[in-house]
């Protein structure tokens, strides 16, 4: 699947289209990853900002380089809330070691599917990327244009 947006508006669409093929898609009885791939600036976390308000999520959702992962609940009135209870935003881009992530309880995270966790920087711990997860790479098309192209596991 693979859509170009040029605008904020065209984001939100998008991401509200995502949202709704995700629940089409079997998870298992893990969590539902969505790993997100792109340069700095690319888009990772906006599109990360769409998801989290069309989940009514009310915090300030930023980038969490710093704390590496933030944990949103998601308000039972929300339509989407009949799959998952948290948003699990993670930022891999400083880490140098899947341990630097284990140790902040990723593996626990992964066991509960009614979680929802999106990563950005994957790379940087492959080995915690389960064959199960939805990749999402972002690419530059220009000043406001991108590129997005989402992989859902056979």
């Amino acid at each position: 699947m693979q859509k170009v947006i040029t605008n904020i508006k065209e984001l939100q669409e998008f991401a509200d289209k995502f949202l709704i093929k995700l629940f089409g898609h079997a998870h298992g009885n893990h969590a539902c990853v969505i790993a997100l791939s792109g340069d700095l600036g690319a888009g990772k976390t906006a599109f990360t900002k769409e998801v989290a308000k069309l989940l009514d999520i009310t915090e300030t959702v930023t980038s969490p380089t710093f704390v590496i992962e933030k944990i949103y609940e998601i308000p039972k009135k929300n339509k989407f809330a009949k799959h998952f209870d948290h948003l699990i935003h993670i930022d891999a881009y400083r880490l140098e070691s899947e341990h630097e992530l284990e140790v902040l309880g990723f593996r626990d995270f992964l066991t509960n599917p009614r979680n929802l966790i999106l990563i950005e920087w994957p790379e940087q711990v492959p080995k915690l990327i389960s064959t199960h997860a939805i990749m999402i790479t972002i690419g530059h098309l220009g000043e406001t244009t991108r590129h997005f192209t989402i992989e859902f596991p056979k």
